[in-house]
């Protein structure tokens, strides 16, 4: 079995309109919710063992936010087409760039997550497939497994939706004030 995970970046900020759409940062509420994505992950128990992440701002800080989160190894490479890639684009980027990893993760955009999402998920709570039809909101993570063991093999609608998390979702889960937020880590935490 293989496990894709397809996170949408975290709400990014539109403060400066002098800025290119590539460079926008994420805003204070993307700071905040990239973090809890990241323990809700650990605390799912999902472990990707390589991410694939747009080479974006908000991508890369989103990526910065949730890494705290996770636990075992991983590879980390960015890819400047997730960013303005749409469905066909990221599912044949998905399978050219898994290498062997058998949880891959990819952190994206949209509308390209939500139809890649849409057109892998063959099975599932249909009440999560609904949602996800529905909107796929910032830092949205979509959750689903492959009854299969290499990427190349993954065809439309063979994926099984486990999870669907959306940032919103989370406040009933984490009880706390606290809120843990990463400032803009993406220029240390990444080099180009």
């Amino acid at each position: 079995m293989i496990r894709l995970y397809l996170l949408r970046h975290a709400k990014s900020s539109w403060s400066d309109p002098s800025l290119h759409d590539f460079d926008r940062p994420l805003n204070k509420r993307g700071k905040k919710d990239a973090p809890r994505i990241g323990q809700a992950m650990n605390m799912r128990g999902y472990h990707p063992d390589r991410i694939l992440c747009s080479s974006s701002q908000r991508t890369k800080e989103t990526l910065a936010g949730i890494v705290p989160g996770l636990t075992g190894e991983v590879s980390l490479h960015l890819l400047d087409a997730l960013y303005e890639g749409n469905a066909p684009d990221y599912l044949s980027l998905l399978k050219a760039n898994a290498r062997n990893s058998k949880h891959l993760m990819l952190v994206g955009h949209n509308s390209g997550l939500q139809d890649v999402a849409l057109r892998l998920a063959g099975s599932g709570d249909p009440l999560l497939i609904k949602k996800m039809r529905s909107k796929y909101p910032t830092a949205a993570l979509a959750v689903l497994d492959f009854d299969c063991d290499h990427w190349d093999d993954i065809t439309l609608r063979s994926g099984h939706l486990v999870d669907f998390i959306k940032p919103r979702d989370l406040d009933l889960e984490f009880d706390t004030d606290e809120d843990i937020i990463v400032e803009n880590p993406a220029p240390t935490f990444f080099r180009r």
